[in-house]
């Protein structure tokens, strides 16, 4: 059965604003350790529904982060069903096909599947996620001309093929599991809406 979930995403990373990954350049520090979160405004899987259900994944790649393989933890949001968690766990895995089994080839181990408390905040300039007492995030866009927001279009290493991104900066990012601790400011971020199907 055909599913498509859409909403909003946003992410945070180690590398130094705007982060050269999406253009398949190295990240700026040789590593990269990125926290994502997805909120689904409007969404279906084989007939469960998953409006308003959040979603994070914890990446850490050693290298280039299209040709090194990535660590990768995936949190379900705590509030679903254990139906609604399956049906999350089969999209972001990319088990369901889609965009997302085009990001999950790039994890080469996954190192945990976890159902936890997700809050996503996303209104005007800033997003805010919280997951658990593992990680929370918040990133606010750059200003540009004209106090205008910067944005990046078609940019060929894209988690959400063609949606422009609002370049941003983090106010803060930590992240405390499985055996990572990172613990960032004022380094990248990225918002913008998606959408996927399958």
């Amino acid at each position: 059965m055909s599913w498509n979930v859409s909403g909003s995403y946003f992410e945070s990373c180690n590398c130094e604003s705007a982060c050269p990954c999406v253009f398949l350049s190295a990240p700026t520090t040789g590593e990269c350790t990125a926290l994502l979160g997805w909120h689904i405004d409007d969404g279906v899987h084989e007939g469960v529904r998953l409006d308003g259900l959040n979603v994070s994944l914890a990446v850490y790649s050693p290298g280039h982060m299209a040709t090194t393989p990535w660590r990768a933890g995936l949190y379900l949001d705590d509030r679903a069903t254990q139906e609604q968690q399956g049906a999350l766990g089969a999209i972001f895995s990319g088990a369901s096909g889609g965009h997302p089994a085009v990001l999950a080839s790039h994890i080469g181990e996954v190192i945990g599947v976890t159902v936890a408390p997700i809050t996503f905040e996303g209104a005007g300039a800033s997003r805010a996620m919280r997951v658990g007492d593992m990680a929370d995030v918040k990133i606010t866009a750059l200003a540009g001309q004209g106090g205008e927001q910067v944005t990046i279009a078609n940019h060929p290493f894209a988690v959400a093929p063609g949606q422009q991104l609002v370049a941003a900066r983090a106010n803060n990012l930590r992240y405390t599991d499985h055996g990572y601790e990172w613990e960032l400011s004022q380094t990248n971020g990225f918002f913008s809406p998606f959408a996927y199907n399958g």
